[in-house]
């Protein structure tokens, strides 16, 4: 119960307890600000500090509204809290982001290069396969026109050759005609041309 106790009064104290650790912060961006000797404008100005200025905050005066700082020089002071800000000033952040803007151009810069050189490329390589399709229809156009005059020709031939089929067919009907009407006439005449022996009367030829 005691450690309890004790654990508790510790948490009060660190909570009420002003805050003696050095935080870093930084006055913000108006011109410049009063640094007083205490902790309010009743006291005595003791010095400014501009805009952007890195100080160490020492402890903080809810009541009054002030602060107490140390500068980049020394001073040790109160300051407005309002001008006390966790964020660095305009004049640290302006040429980091001036930097970052250079490399940010730079890297689209390349982007662009890039882009414009792979749409170059596409480019090309799109020309050279239209070209190809291109040669290839005239070569299927010309290949589809001699094929078509091969099969004519091969129609012409086949016709030819059938028409010769016939002829040759009616000649050989016309030949076997004509040896058989030769063959049938010599049959009828040479009987009568060949004069016939007669016969001896002992029965011998």
């Amino acid at each position: 119960m005691k450690q309890l106790i004790s654990l508790f009064l510790l948490a009060c104290a660190v909570l009420t307890a002003p805050a003696h650790a050095e935080q870093v912060r930084y006055i913000s961006d108006d011109l410049f600000t009063y640094m007083h000797k205490g902790p309010s404008t009743q006291f005595r100005i003791i010095g400014s500090v501009n805009a952007g200025t890195k100080v160490s905050l020492l402890e903080t005066n809810k009541e009054t509204g002030y602060s107490r700082v140390t500068d980049s020089r020394g001073r040790t002071g109160w300051v407005s809290s309002k001008f006390i800000s966790r964020q660095v000033g305009l004049k640290d952040r302006v040429p980091a982001l001036e930097k970052e803007l250079t490399k940010v151009k730079a890297a689209l810069a390349e982007a662009v290069k890039s882009s414009d050189e792979q749409n170059a490329g596409l480019k090309n390589s799109l020309k050279l396969r239209n070209n190809q399709i291109t040669e290839l229809e005239a070569q299927n156009t010309n290949l589809n026109d001699q094929l078509t005059t091969s099969q004519a020709e091969i129609r012409e031939l086949r016709a030819k050759i059938d028409t010769q089929k016939d002829d040759l067919l009616m000649r050989w009907f016309t030949y076997g005609g004509m040896v058989a009407g030769v063959g049938l006439l010599l049959g009828l005449v040479l009987p009568h041309l060949i004069p016939r022996r007669r016969k001896s009367n002992n029965g011998w030829a």
